[in-house]
């Protein structure tokens, strides 16, 4: 068993997960509004409060500002700069561990890149 094996993440930071690819695929662009905290709940089956706080993370990081009763809306510039902390999250905790586990079941890079072109 590796720590690759089982993803022990809150909820939230699941969902925070989610809605970054979502937004680094295109789906969000600046100046788009983010589903509600209900739409998104109930498209996931999360409970609506763990939303709302993976929707704070992104507010607390300014990628997002809050309309009062209108909704969330994405920030100029805030795809470019989601896309480099996640490079760097992916880069200091998650890359190691894949690292890691790459070395322990012995693959080779010819290997890795073969698979990626088959």
């Amino acid at each position: 068993m590796t720590a690759l094996d089982h993803d022990d993440s809150p909820v939230y930071l699941k969902l925070r997960a989610t809605i970054a690819a979502a937004i680094l695929r295109g789906e969000y662009r600046a100046g788009d509004q983010l589903p509600s905290v209900r739409a998104l709940a109930a498209e996931h089956g999360a409970n609506p409060l763990t939303v709302a706080k993976a929707y704070q993370t992104f507010q607390d990081e300014d990628y997002v500002e809050v309309r009062r009763g209108v909704g969330m809306f994405i920030l100029p510039g805030a795809v470019e700069r989601l896309r480099v902390a996640e490079r760097e999250r992916f880069l200091t905790g998650y890359w190691p561990r894949v690292r890691d586990h790459i070395a322990l079941l012995g693959l080779s890079v010819e290997e890795l890149l073969d698979r990626e072109l088959a």
